[in-house]
This record gives structure tokens, sequence and C-alpha cells, in this order.
């Protein structure tokens, strides 16, 4: 017998955006200038980006000491960004004497139902959709219930925004489907 398919096992998060505070005030001028992975242009933005190798993530820190960090796949992977920055923070003289919160702003993820999507049908079926095929071959599907926004492709394969905890996109998940199982073939 086959194995049901279980969309669970075909989702993945692939970037959880945090914000957090240091505590402290940073001063960005000296930052950019010790630290080779650092941009920072206060004429066009007032954040300096750092890059951190591994794990692979970018953070945007504020002279308020207050950070947006993007890029990591799981929780355990921000902490370590988290810890990294206050590192290269330290690296100029300003120790961080705090644990710092994170606050998940956003998780993306994306996968596979296993189901074939007539988009057209969707957008005509489905409430809070755009679908615009000349310009993009997906469908954005905004689940209110859920608070997440999905994009769909034809092919089922799906990508998830909006939600702030991986329990949180699976149960969005379920609720997608069981919206999709009443317009199937």
């Amino acid at each position: 017998m086959a194995e049901k398919f279980n969309p669970h096992d075909n989702i993945t998060v692939v970037n959880i955006v945090v914000s957090s505070s240091l505590g402290h005030d940073i001063p960005l001028e000296k930052m950019a200038a010790t630290l080779s992975n650092t941009e920072y242009n206060p004429e066009q933005f007032p954040g300096l980006v750092i890059r951190i190798k591994e794990p692979k993530t970018s953070a945007l820190i504020f002279s308020s000491g207050n950070i947006v960090c993007t890029g990591a796949r799981s929780l355990d992977k921000v902490h370590e960004s988290i810890k990294k920055i206050i590192e290269s923070v330290e690296k100029i003289g300003i120790k961080i004497d705090i644990e710092p919160q994170i606050n998940v702003q956003n998780i993306v993820a994306s996968g596979n139902i296993g189901m074939d999507l007539n988009l057209n049908t969707l957008a005509m079926k489905l409430d809070n959709t755009e679908y615009e095929p000349e310009q993009f071959p997906g469908l954005v599907y905004k689940l209110m219930e859920a608070q997440a926004t999905f994009l769909l492709f034809s092919n089922g394969k799906i990508v998830c925004t909006g939600t702030k905890s991986e329990e949180m996109v699976h149960k969005a998940v379920d609720k997608l489907i069981e919206n999709l199982q009443r317009f199937k073939k």
C-alpha cells in the first residue's frame, strides 16, 4: 500500500525574521570602520548591515542598539546569529550585559502540498486572492483566519509567509488544504 502523502513532511522553514535589542547604543561608524563584514551608508539608510557567514544570516543594526536579523532557518540559528552580533559589537569595546529578547516578526516556509492546483478556478472561488498570470505565475491567497499569506503554484508548490511560529505554519497549511479540498477537480 502506498504511503499517504503528508504535506508537513514537505514544508520547510526557509527564513525567520526577528527583531531584538542589544540594550546599548552602538557607534555604527566605528563598527563599519573596524569590521569587514559590514556595510554602512547613513545617507541612504540609518542602519548598518552585518553579514554573518555561519549561520548564513544578515542583520540590520541601528545606533539605538535595535536589530533586525534575517536569513536563519531555525530559532537555534537565530540565537547563534545574535550571539555572533554581540561578539562583533564587543570587538569594538561595547559590552552587552543583557540576554536580548528575540521577537519573531515573520516566518517564511515553502514546500509542496502534493496536489495540482487550478489557479484560475481558485482565483474565482476563494476569497482574498490575487492572480495575474501575465505578471507572476503564482496565486496570492491571504488566509485571514490563519494570519498567513500563501503563494500557490499550479504544480502544488507553496510559499507561506506571515506566521510567527512553526506551529502556526503547520496550522495555516492544514487550513489551506482544508479550503483547497473543497475545489478539487
